[in-house]
């Protein structure tokens, strides 16, 4: 049975809206005023009928807090008014409002419209669940793997499969392009939270004013732009994993934050005091020498030990060249298949001589090389390819 909600200022429209609907089946619950619709809304509700003129609180306003909410947001929201002109309706309508009804209410159109607002309303959670049944299945498909059968690689490999069944936090290094995202992949897809997300930030990448929202949220008005409330990367992961990638450049003040949500498992939003539960595994990833980093003032050291009860380093590819030919051969299926080509394969003496290379940017470098010389040569890559192109 569908529940609708019912919010207007007076009591004579409340009970007759109540009357009406009720008779054709649905639960009807009513609120006098916005303030009291707003939380109400988050009691299960499936349709909410709102006056436009209310004091305190107006339905524009209560339409507005609804739409803001990412909780709320997917009810459908129709407004009804005594003083309906076409300005309120259209600024209802680009606010998210699914229609705009003028008093006195006709019934067949209140029928009518409450249908096609609940149709609609369970059309998009199937539509919702769908989608998520999608990323599921496609986060199934792409799962990473770690391509070579070097001992460096199996050491990795190892390791991996001993942590990823527990809760362990892991604190993964390695040269940039070595592959630190795919081990921390690799540990949240072979752990008991891979039904649940897997969030990640890139901590080089936000500006160091920004982090602190980033990972912990903040609430409507806590500073220049926070229009509405917002949960961070800690709550977006409740549940599942937390991939911090280059902690190394992340704020001391970030830092400290970070170590309390690790101590206490809550967090407490930007411009907030109300602390926030949370449940999530980290995995932190540096290309920085983090002792040096703490000796120089850089980073916390009480962090550092937080992070790092399971330490991985991703070796370079300077250090398992052997693994050359398997991750040629990997990319150039894999580059050949994105493009719609017919897989193009290298000589002996091509892979000969990309082993004989230096790879500053590791496996990143590869890739990079691998899909120029598919680019710009023939069916077959020969070592003269290389020499020209990469």
């Amino acid at each position: 049975m569908a529940k609708i909600l019912v919010i207007d200022d007076e009591r004579a429209i409340r009970s007759t809206l109540k009357e009406i609907l009720e008779f054709e089946g649905y639960e009807v619950v009513t609120a006098e005023n916005g303030k009291s619709g707003i939380e109400k809304a988050a009691e299960g509700i499936d349709l909410i009928y709102s006056d436009v003129k209310m004091p305190e609180t107006d339905g524009i306003e209560l339409l507005t807090a609804i739409k803001n909410d990412d909780k709320l947001q997917a009810i459908p929201v129709v407004m009804i008014s005594g003083h309906g002109n076409i300005e309120t309706a259209v600024e209802a309508i680009k606010l998210g409002a699914f229609d705009f009804i003028e008093k006195p209410i006709d019934l067949n159109r209140l029928l009518v419209t409450t249908k096609n607002a609940l149709d609609n309303h369970t059309l998009s959670q199937k539509l919702g669940e769908k989608n998520e049944e999608i990323k599921k299945l496609k986060n199934l498909v792409q799962k990473r793997e770690m391509i070579g059968k070097s001992e460096a690689i199996e050491r990795v490999r190892d390791i991996i499969a001993k942590v990823a069944p527990t809760e362990a936090r892991v604190l993964i290094t390695g040269q940039n392009g070595t592959g630190k995202e795919v081990v921390a992949h690799l540990i949240h897809d072979n752990s008991p939270r891979s039904t649940q997300p897997m969030v990640e930030v890139n901590c080089a990448a936000i500006p160091s004013e920004l982090i602190e929202s980033e990972l912990f949220g903040h609430v409507k008005g806590s500073f220049t732009g926070a229009v509405k409330d917002r949960a961070g990367k800690f709550e977006q992961a409740n549940g599942g994993t937390l991939f911090l990638d280059e902690i190394g450049d992340m704020s001391l003040a970030a830092q400290t934050k970070v170590l309390r949500a690790l101590q206490e498992n809550e967090i407490t939003r930007v411009g907030s005091d109300k602390p926030v539960k949370v449940n999530v595994r980290v995995l932190a990833a540096t290309n920085k020498d983090l002792q040096t980093e703490i000796a120089e003032g850089r980073f916390r050291e009480d962090l550092f030990h937080r992070l790092n009860v399971i330490p991985i380093t991703v070796p370079p590819l300077d250090e398992r060249k052997e693994d050359i030919p398997m991750l040629v051969d990997y990319f150039a299926q894999q580059i050949c298949k994105e493009q719609g080509w017919k897989t193009k394969s290298f000589a002996a003496d091509a892979v000969k001589a990309l082993q004989n290379r230096t790879w500053k940017g590791n496996i990143r470098e590869l890739r990079n090389v691998v899909e120029r010389l598919i680019i710009l040569s023939g069916d077959t890559i020969t070592a003269a390819d290389v020499q020209t192109f990469a």
